[in-house]
Parts: C-alpha cells; structure tokens; sequence
C-alpha cells in the first residue's frame, strides 16, 4: 500500500505522538528511538510486512522484531493502528502494572509481539532464528510458505558480542528475507556513539556476506527504495544503515542522549508537536484518514491469508500431516513408552561398564527425532562430543534448509538467541548443545527462554570436574547450581538410561518453558530400582531408589553421584545403619511437588539427610536443612584424569563415609 503525502508524513507523526504522549504519561520510558525511527517502520508495516490482526499467530506471516527493545511504544502504536486487540486505553498504560504494554516487548502480553526484546542484540539473534526456521519450513513445503523477517535494530545491539555471532552465522548461510534496518542515529545512552564505536557497519557486514545499503532514514523515497532492494534481494541477508536522528523533531533534544531513556517533559513536548506540526491536543491523536489507511492495509493483506490456507489445503495427506504434526508440535501418545523400552535396551547392553549419558541422551533423542519431525538440533562445534545431532537428518547450509541440524561453529552465545527465535517461530523446538561450562555464555538466552515460556532443550554435557584432564576451565563446578536459580528452567541431571528417558519424556511434555540436560562425560553404571519400579516417578524430580523401614539416615544424590550414593549406602548398611537413598534428577520438578507431595518422597521423618553432587553445595542446604551435610566440590577444578580428581574432591565411596560417619556421630551426641 502506497501511502502519498500528506498522509504519510501524517501517519508518521502519529506513530512519534502516540509513543511521546504515552511516555509523558508514564513519565518514564524512551521517547528519542520513536522518533526518529517512525518513517523506517511505517514503510515496512505499510508497504512489506503480511500480518493478521484478527489471528497474531497465522503461521505464513512475516516476523517483525524490534531488536532496540527500549523503543517499545514505536512497536505497540504500530500494533494499535494495525488493528491488534491493543486498544488506545492499553497505551494509555504504558510501563503500568499488569499492562499490554510493558517497559520493554514481552511475549503473551500484547498481540503481535514476536519476542521478548530489551537485552541487546538478543533480538537480532531471534531474528536469525526466525528466519532460519522460516527457509526450514519452505524447503519441506515448497511453493507453501512466502514468510519473511524484518527487523529494528540499533547502535547498542550491534555492539553487543551476541548480534556479531548471529549476523556472521546469517551472513554464512545466505539467509534471504531477513532484512535488518539499522537506527544509525549516532546516539548512546551516555552520549555520542563515537565515544565508544568507530568501525564501518557497513562494510563488516559486507564482509559478514550481507547485501548491504546506506540511506537517509528520513527520506521516503530512499527508505522505500532501499526496502524494496533488500526485499528483493537474492542469496543473502540485508541490513539497511538508516542514518536517523534521535529525538526528531524535537528542537531541544534533537540529535541529543537526553531524548534516549528520559521523557521529553511537559514543555519540550509541546515544542515538538508545533515543531512537526501537530495538534497540542487531544493526546493520543489517531487521525481518521490515518486509522482508515491502516484498516485498508489490513484488507489488502486478508487476500494473502486466504491464499496461503488454498495452498496448504493442496497439500498431499501426507505433507498436511506433518505440517499438522509441526503446527502443533503434538506428541504421539505411544512417545513416552518408546523411549522407556528404549532405555531399558540401552541398560542391557550396557551391562556392568554402564555408558556416559551423553551417549545414553543421544540415542533416545534418535528415538524422538524419528517420531516428532518438528524436533531440530544444534551444536556449537562440538557435536562429535555432546552427540546431539539427529542421525539421517542432514545439515542446514546456504541454499540447503531441508536438514534438521545447524553447526552454530563456536558461537554459544548466539546459539541460545538463535534457538529461542527458532522456538517463538512457532514451528520447531530446537535442541542445543555445547560443554556444561560454556552454559555461563549462553545465560542470557537461557534466561529469556524462560521468560518466554519457550520449548527450548539446552543440552550441557562434560557435566562436572569428571571430564578430567581438560582442567578448571572445562571443568563445570557452580553451573548447575547457578541455572537452578533461573525461575521456570528446569535443570535434570539424569544417572543412567532410564533417567535419561524421563529427562526427555519431562523436557518433551513441558510446553511452557525451557529445560536443561545435564549430562556426564563418563561412563555410568546402571542403577538397580525396586522391582515394579515405575519409570514416570522420576518425572517428580526425585525418587526413592533404596529405601528402608524407619530409615537412620537418607542419603540425595544426582547424575554420576547416584551410585555413589547407593555404594556409600550399602557400607552403612553392613555397619548397622539403615539408609535411604533418593535420586533427585530435578529438583525444581520436586519443588512443584508441593509439601504433602514432597514428604512422599523425602519424609521428613528425622532421618539425617546427606546431599551429594560433584558441584556447589550451597543450594542443597535447604533440603538437607541446617544441620545435614551437603558433598560437593567449592573451589575450582584440576586437570588430572577423572579418577585422581574423585580422590582429590572426596568424591569416592570412601571418602564420602570418611565424612558421614564423624558428622553422623557429632549429630547423635548433640540430639542426646
């Protein structure tokens, strides 16, 4: 849709005033981005961007991300004039309680945000993501899907680490349709972007392989000219270097870092609104004739929605069936026996020697992959190691998307946005990997995967100080207890076959966020369980592996340090004591439990609790309580093989009663 002057510029300023007006209300917000960045995405929304208000989620849409978060009431004027369920009274509540429209673009709160922006270059990696899923879903259904991904980014998203990763990976896989505008308003928070910047965008993303323009982001017909270029450009991403000014139109904080994170109070408004030629009142102004030519770019684009549901319906059964399969991302019903039975030949042919669960992880991912064709792994190089790629899937590559798996290389931190745009598109839940110890890059994505309520599989493997000669800086001591922390991630660290099957059936059946597999280098004996043992009890987060009758002591371990548990407990045994032992894969699972369900597994029965984790043992301490004893290792590692490091931690069966025994004497005497 053609939008003639005056009207656009009329459009224009209506998207600068609904931002600056909400912003005066809130008295808070970021007035400077919305600015100068109205003409940039008024062309996209008018003239490029397929979307349906009346159904945010129709699957063939175009994904809009505003990577520069802060600018968030651009985003949420553009939803409300396009005919979103925002209404004027949502913007009205800017940045209050319980609001459609929050500080910065969170998911599941008002319709038509894609993703949760606002840490830096965290959406331009979504972006990559989305787009990459995008070109996955045209080659398994080619002629189907015409989706696209555009994106507002700013200064600070490109200087954060994170966009680097993601745009060179873009760049390396030839992502046309992923067009990247870039607010080039030569502003930072502190002051001029050049006190901290003084690279040439323009040709490292040349060098990244990105078809790259440079305009004046004021200037309609450079905007629209440059939109249609990159839009149609072949083969390769497309950022568009807009040089904009901060603050536009304001005569006071034009071009200044006053006008980035502070409103423009009562005064310099005013001066802004005669500047642009706008009324001084009412606030929140939509003119009709801007409001009418949103609604008819609304109908323009029901067509392509139509056109798009024709197509699908011309699909074979079998295609529709597994586009069924992926829109929903449904599970079978016989999925979750499949990886049991799975477990249990893996267990056999173990035998005594056991198997890293690394290796037990992988084939039951196999057994997934076959059945869930929206399953989608990575690694970031190190796939010969985690052993996450899905066999017979084939490799993602430039002009290739019909494979199932993406080589990150050595970009964790994109990795994790990349992934969490992959999962927010809609149609793949991906699986990632890398050593435990690199989780600490991959935090933030981690963190906002949560936050989204995203199917996510972060796979951390080398699980502890037992990967061995690699030493400290391989050797993973305060990560598993530093994801614990991260609310709504559940972290499983699973001790043999049939723990790792449950990993997968929990990870699987959780729709509303993310979870973590943490899993051992090392070889892990396979546990011995009561027989009848019902391999769902492990889905609770814990479960009583040995138990006894008025137990003397209950001993709670996870992962590799299970059978040491069960090996400490038999000692004790032939000493008089009469142990419990409970495996507790996932103690954020057993915290949901509530109390009642709880003490079903760890009665609180007055048995002395022990803990045992080759990790941090602070967070253990409010389950052994204040006088148990929590095994773990508080300094960092060594490099020496595994078994010399088992010694020097205290983590042999030995060395384990060597600390019980003292401590459960001091408690007796103490307790009288």
């Amino acid at each position: 849709m053609e939008l003639a002057e005056p009207l656009r510029t009329q459009a224009a300023n209506t998207l600068r005033f609904l931002a600056v007006d909400a912003i005066e209300k809130a008295n808070s917000g970021h007035p400077g981005m919305p600015l100068g960045c109205a003409d940039l995405a008024l062309e996209i929304w008018t003239r490029h961007l397929r979307y349906a208000p009346t159904d945010p989620d129709w699957a063939d849409r175009d994904r809009f991300v505003l990577s520069a978060g802060h600018g968030s009431m651009l985003l949420y004027g553009l939803l409300h004039l396009a005919g979103y369920e925002l209404t004027l009274d949502d913007l009205k509540s800017f940045r209050q309680l319980d609001s459609k429209t929050p500080g910065h673009p969170e998911l599941h709160f008002a319709p038509g945000v894609e993703t949760t922006t606002g840490p830096l270059g965290q959406g331009i990696g979504n972006a990559v993501g989305m787009s990459i899923a995008s070109h996955m879903l045209k080659a398994r259904f080619p002629g189907v899907f015409t989706q696209r991904t555009f994106v507002i980014c700013g200064d600070g998203d490109l200087q954060e680490g994170v966009s680097h990763e993601a745009c060179a990976l873009a760049g390396h896989l030839g992502l046309d349709g992923l067009v990247v505008v870039y607010d080039d308003n030569h502003i930072t928070l502190d002051g001029p972007a050049a006190w901290s910047q003084s690279e040439d965008t323009k040709r490292r993303f040349e060098a990244y392989g990105w078809f790259v323009q440079a305009i004046d982001g004021h200037d309609p017909a450079q905007i629209r000219a440059a939109l249609d270029a990159a839009v149609a450009e072949k083969g390769r991403p497309s950022l568009i270097c807009a040089r904009t000014h901060i603050g536009f139109g304001s005569p006071n904080k034009h071009d200044s870092a006053k006008a980035h994170g502070s409103p423009l109070g009562k005064e310099e408004t005013a001066l802004t609104k005669q500047a642009l030629g706008w009324p001084l009142e009412p606030t929140f102004l939509v003119p009709d004739e801007v409001r009418a030519a949103f609604a008819r770019r609304a109908a323009e684009l029901a067509g392509e929605r139509t056109a798009f549901e024709e197509r699908v319906a011309a699909l074979a059964p079998e295609q529709r069936a597994t586009w069924e399969s992926m829109r929903t991302r449904a599970l079978p019903a016989t999925l979750g026996a499949e990886l049991f039975a799975a477990a249990h030949e893996l267990a056999t042919k173990a035998g005594a020697k056991g198997e890293a669960t690394r290796v037990l992880s992988s084939k039951l991912e196999q057994v997934a992959a076959k059945a869930l064709p929206w399953l989608q792994a990575g690694s970031a190089d190190l796939q010969s190691s985690c052993h996450t790629q899905i066999d017979g899937g084939g490799l993602v590559s430039r002009g290739e998307f019909g494979g199932r798996n993406v080589n990150y290389g050595i970009r964790e931190h994109a990795m994790g946005s990349i992934a969490n745009g992959i999962a927010v598109h809609g149609c793949f839940s991906p699986v990632t990997s890398t050593f435990h110890v690199f989780s600490d890059y991959m935090r933030p994505a981690i963190r906002l995967a949560a936050l989204m309520e995203q199917q996510v599989f972060f796979v951390f493997t080398h699980d502890s100080v037992f990967l061995g000669e690699d030493g400290p800086t391989h050797q993973a001591v305060e990560q598993t207890a530093a994801l614990r922390l991260i609310p709504n991630l559940r972290v499983v660290r699973p001790a043999d076959a049939l723990e790792c099957a449950a990993a997968w059936v929990y990870a699987l059946e959780r729709r509303d966020g993310p979870t973590c597999l943490v899993l051992t280098r090392q070889k892990v004996p396979t546990l011995e369980r009561p027989a009848g043992f019902d391999p769902k009890a492990i889905a609770r987060g814990a479960y009583r592996l040995v138990d006894a009758v008025d137990p003397t002591i209950t001993l709670i371990a996870t992962g590799s340090e299970v059978q040491l548990a069960v090996e400490a407990a038999k000692v004790l045994a032939s000493e008089g004591e009469r142990p419990r032992v409970v495996s507790a894969p996932c103690l954020e699972a057993l915290e949901d439990l509530g109390d009642e369900a709880l003490d079903e597994v760890i009665p609180e029965d007055g048995s002395p609790r022990v803990a045992i984790e080759a990790g941090r043992t602070p967070n253990w301490r409010g389950l052994v309580g204040r006088h148990g004893l929590a095994i773990g290792i508080d300094t960092f590692g060594a490099s020496a093989p595994d078994k010399d490091l088992a010694v020097r931690f205290g983590l042999t069966r030995d060395a384990v009663l060597e600390r019980v025994r003292p401590w459960l004497a001091a408690l007796r005497a103490k307790r009288g």
